[in-house]
């Protein structure tokens, strides 16, 4: 098919597409095929050396992220082998970076390490791209002890946790179930200053078994953050009292003035916008009570209509926050001219909150 391909007028090589389509063939065991094809791309590259370390990364990616072990032990030797005779420092920052991000998607974070290891040796500074990937490998594969050990080494390189990190480490303690591992965490991020993200409530609460089936089932659920907390059990509760005591990723979220008060859920999992709701409502309920307040002409919920979700159909995130507001009673209603959206009028909402909330 590629031979026909590349046959045609208007075809253009792409040494990427190339990368590409390698450990495909590898996979259905065409790998004189597979070698005849880098051949050709090395004999027009070779004289080339920025242009064919680049075909040497994206061929050591592709074959990782299609999991070929034949095809990534070679490209993994070619890449090896331009790197360590190159004396030029683009080629071996970009080989080094390919090869550590590839090791850890193959399940190598210790050989992942071991690259970084002789980067320093070589003269070459490892980047946060790196120990980020060596981290989060080890994490993957539930190495704690590691993983929280290129912490300290990513500290002794220069480089802080940041919030990205943090995230990447409270995945891997979520993906093994280890809730009581997360609180700490989240109290460290709060010591440091570390601000949460949307990405931070969807790692931990994508990882406490209670309060997904909360948002996955079809009964009812709490209404509230402390009605929320007293149900749970004694971690999760704890993880969720941890979240709410920041309001950064709430505060940005929302948008209020005096025309429109809107939350916008994007980015958000089913449980981070359950959360997330909860907070929004006891933050309403809190501002409304004040005289002074002003209250917005109008009040809309961003939910999207489910373009971007994994699971075919209407929005789960949608679905959710729909079935919230049926069991709170909210004056709140689909947009007819988004239906992305729930909108109501902003007095209507506070005396909603206000009357029946108490």
């Amino acid at each position: 098919m590629y031979t026909k391909i590349s046959e045609a007028s208007w075809y253009n090589w792409n040494p990427k597409l190339v990368a590409d389509l390698v450990p495909l063939l590898d996979i259905q065991g065409k790998h004189d095929e597979s070698q005849a094809l880098i051949s050709q791309v090395v004999s027009k590259l070779k004289f080339k050396e920025r242009d064919l370390v680049q075909f040497y990364c994206n061929l050591i990616e592709s074959c990782s992220k299609h999991e070929s072990k034949q095809g990534f032990n070679d490209a993994y030797g070619y890449l090896s082998e331009l790197v360590n005779n190159s004396s030029s420092m683009y080629v071996k920052k970009q080989g080094y970076k390919s090869m550590v991000s590839s090791l850890c998607e193959m399940g190598q974070p210790n050989e992942a390490e071991n690259v970084v290891e002789d980067m320093i040796k070589n003269g070459v500074k490892p980047s946060l791209f790196e120990l980020r990937f060596v981290l989060y490998g080890y994490g993957k594969m539930g190495f704690f002890e590691d993983m929280e050990r290129m912490v300290k080494k990513m500290e002794i390189e220069g480089f802080g946790v940041d919030t990205i990190s943090s995230n990447m480490i409270l995945s891997s303690y979520g993906a093994y179930n280890a809730l009581p591992k997360m609180v700490p965490w989240l109290q460290k991020m709060k010591a440091l200053e570390i601000p949460f993200s949307i990405r931070t409530y969807n790692c931990v609460l994508n990882s406490c078994p209670m309060i997904m089936s909360f948002v996955r089932g079809s009964g009812g659920f709490p209404v509230s953050v402390s009605e929320l907390v007293n149900v749970l059990d004694e971690d999760e509760a704890l993880l969720v009292k941890e979240l709410v005591e920041s309001s950064s990723v709430l505060d940005e979220a929302m948008e209020w003035d005096d025309l429109e008060l809107k939350l916008d859920l994007h980015g958000m999992h089913s449980g981070s916008a359950y959360l997330i709701m909860l907070q929004w409502i006891k933050e309403m309920k809190s501002r409304f009570r004040v005289e002074e307040c002003v209250v917005p002409a109008q009040i809309t919920v961003v939910c999207g209509t489910g373009k971007h979700s994994s699971v075919r159909g209407e929005s789960p995130v949608k679905t959710l926050i729909k079935a919230m507001m049926v069991q709170m009673k909210s004056p709140m209603r689909i947009d007819r001219k988004n239906i992305g959206c729930f909108i109501a009028k902003g007095q209507v909402v506070r005396n909603w909150l206000i009357q029946s909330l108490d």
